[in-house]
Formats: structure tokens, C-alpha cells, sequence
């Protein structure tokens, strides 16, 4: 079985820490250690190196290598330029579909958090083995919604089909993305809805097939590029042929127009959190709500329900008398917000574009 990690997100929310030159999934954000690089830890009591993939942009290439150098370096594959994500997956997929199109695969992201990593990779393994003997579905791993999310996407599935030892294949009916609080408390009571992480598991034959069937653009944009895939001449194919086509996310090109029978969705409880976020890091990291979570040298009084992020060794933040602040201090940024504005973060970024403040973002 092969694991594919996608590595390109730019992570404007999380600033000032992460920014364009290195982007959050880069980032010592947890410990010492960026997202990626425990992404890749919690698979490797079950996979070995030689079977993790990278998918990122090329401008991150030096990074990957530093932080992952444990991965063969023919594993990593470099995006000339920003295209979203169906255009990577459709390139990752084809090379898999030339090298072991019938392997099952994974698709994960590299800026989650998951805390039963047990649980979660044998979950990859068990999907990985139904897909060997249904090489023309895809398993969808979901996860039970612990409150009513209104930023993140839901999968909508029906009544159990098959039982894989412990665990639950379901229906698939379809995706519903980012609901207004009202339709979130809906699907929370119905219990028919659970959160979408955008994990699969599946076989390069089969989603390459979709592309050729639903975007025959992206697709034979995708074999223009792979006729030099192996050869000397490949980076540079693949650096004029890749911007030929237009920025489509993967969900809207192939996943909401898949024929539904093809699909199967697994619901579990791993302890996962995105963290495209302060305040989901801060939700993803405290035992209880009102918690204050810190990093580097900070010295609180009467601080509560709080995250006080300090990237500076040289300079101590003293907090006093503070509620439901987020506080992250970079080297040449100090961010400070009340935690219910903090998604203003990624206006203000925007705005810089064009200013004195450019360099920042």
C-alpha cells in the first residue's frame, strides 16, 4: 500500500508564523516537530519510507528534503507552479497508475492533527485491504462530529453495507460543504452527517479513470507530461506542460460527480483536528475549553482560555489579567486578537499585498 501526503497549502490563518517562503505545514508548531513530519511519524510503525509519498510546490523542495530526509528522494514530487489540488492529485496519480496502478493508496494532508494514531492507521490498513479486492471503489474516512462545525465540510451517508472486523463500510450519499450554523445542528442531531477530513483510500487505476472520464483536459494535459515521466527531459516537460490547464479543486472536479455506488464511507472517532487555524490549534491541543495553551517563554497571571505562541528565545511574554486571547510573537510579528476575531487574520494578510507590508505575508 502507498501513502500520498499533500503538502502545497499556503495557511494564511495561521500567520504571522506561517507565510508564503514556508507555510505552516513546515512549521514547529507542535513541539519540535512541523505537521508534516508528524504526519509522516504516525504512519511508520505500520509503512516503511520507501512507501510514503510527497506531493508539494517545487519552491519547498529544500524543506521536504530537510525535514523528511528519511524519504527516498524519487518519492517526493514537486508542482512546477500552483494549480489547487486536482491537477496534483491527477499528476501523483498518473505516475502511481504507470508504477502500481492496482495498489491500494491513501490520500492524507499534511496540516492535521490526529491523536489515536492506532486507531487511524488501522483503519488505512483495513480500507487498504478492501481496496485490493475492490480495486473500482473508494473508501472515504470520515470522522463522528464532535460539535457543529461550521468550517468544515460533511459527508452524508445511509445504512451499513459491509462490516470489516470491527469496523463500519456505510452508504455514501454526498458532500455538503461548510453549512450555515443552523444546517450544522441539524446534521450534529441526525447523526447521518459526519465531518469530511478529505482522506481516502482508493487505487491510482481508479481515480486516474476519473479523470479521464469527467476531466479529459486535466487528463490529457496529465499524459502529455507523463510520455517523459523516467526520461532526462521530464522536469522539463513537466515545467511547460503543467500551467496548461486551469486551478480546479480536486472536490469539485472528480469527487462530487462520482458515480455514488463506487463509494464507501468508514466513520471513526481518531482524534482529529484541522488546524488551518490559531483557534482550532487551541481547540486541538487543550484538555478542557478554557485551557490555556503555550509555547517558548511566557510567564501567565490570571490568564484564562488563552493560546500564547512565543517564537522569540531571547524575549519573555508576561501575561496578566487576560481572557480568550490569541497572542503569537514571531520575530519581526507580534499578533494579538481577541480569539472570536482571529479569522480576520487572513484579510489583513491579504491587504498587505501591494504595501510596506508585503514582505510579511
Amino acid at each position: 500500500m502507498k501513502i500520498i501526503i499533500f503538502a502545497g497549502g499556503t495557511g494564511t490563518r495561521l500567520w504571522p508564523l506561517s507565510r508564503k517562503k514556508s507555510p505552516k505545514q513546515f512549521e514547529k508548531i507542535i513541539d519540535d516537530y512541523s505537521t508534516l513530519q508528524l504526519t509522516v511519524f504516525r504512519l511508520t510503525n505500520d509503512f516503511s519510507y520507501k512507501d510514503i509519498y510527497i506531493s508539494t510546490n517545487k519552491k519547498y523542495k529544500e524543506i521536504v528534503y530537510k525535514q523528511l530526509s528519511q524519504i527516498p528522494k524519487e518519492n517526493f514530487i514537486f508542482e512546477p507552479e500552483k494549480k489547487d489540488v486536482g491537477p496534483a492529485i491527477a499528476l501523483v496519480c498518473g505516475i502511481l497508475n504507470r508504477q502500481h496502478p492496482l495498489e491500494p493508496i491513501a490520500i492524507l494532508w499534511s496540516d492535521h492533527l490526529v491523536k489515536r494514531n492506532k486507531l487511524f492507521t488501522k483503519i488505512i490498513k483495513k480500507s487498504g485491504s478492501f481496496i485490493k479486492k475492490n480495486p473500482q471503489k473508494i473508501i472515504f474516512i470520515a470522522h463522528k462530529p464532535r460539535f457543529a462545525s461550521t468550517n468544515l465540510g460533511y459527508i452524508h451517508f445511509g445504512k451499513i453495507v459491509k462490516k470489516i472486523d470491527n469496523f463500519s463500510l456505510y452508504e455514501f450519499r454526498g458532500f455538503k460543504y461548510r453549512p450555515d450554523e443552523k444546517t450544522a445542528q441539524e446534521f450534529l442531531q441526525k447523526k447521518t452527517y459526519a465531518w469530511n477530513l478529505g482522506y481516502f483510500v482508493t487505487t491510482p487505476s481508479f481515480i486516474y479513470e476519473q479523470f479521464a472520464r469527467l476531466t479529459p483536459n486535466i487528463y490529457n494535459n496529465t499524459e502529455t507530461i507523463l510520455k517523459d515521466y523516467g526520461k532526462s527531459n521530464f522536469e522539463t516537460t513537466l515545467n511547460l506542460q503543467y500551467g496548461k490547464v486551469e486551478s480546479i479543486n480536486f472536490d469539485n472536479a472528480i469527487l462530487e460527480n462520482l458515480d455514488k455506488s463506487k463509494a464507501l464511507v468508514m466513520i471513526e472517532d481518531i482524534g482529529w483536528s484541522d488546524i488551518g487555524a490559531w483557534e482550532s490549534l487551541k481547540e486541538a491541543l487543550e484538555n478542557h475549553p478554557y485551557e490555556n495553551i503555550t509555547r517558548g517563554k511566557t510567564h501567565l497571571d490570571h490568564v484564562r482560555d488563552s493560546l500564547i505562541y512565543n517564537y522569540e528565545n531571547k524575549k519573555l511574554i508576561v501575561g496578566i489579567d487576560l481572557d480568550e486571547l490569541i497572542i503569537v510573537n514571531t520575530k519581526d510579528v507580534l499578533l494579538i486578537s481577541k480569539k472570536s476575531s482571529v479569522a480576520k487574520v487572513k484579510k489583513i494578510v491579504e491587504n498587505f499585498e501591494g504595501t510596506e507590508n508585503e514582505y510579511l505575508t
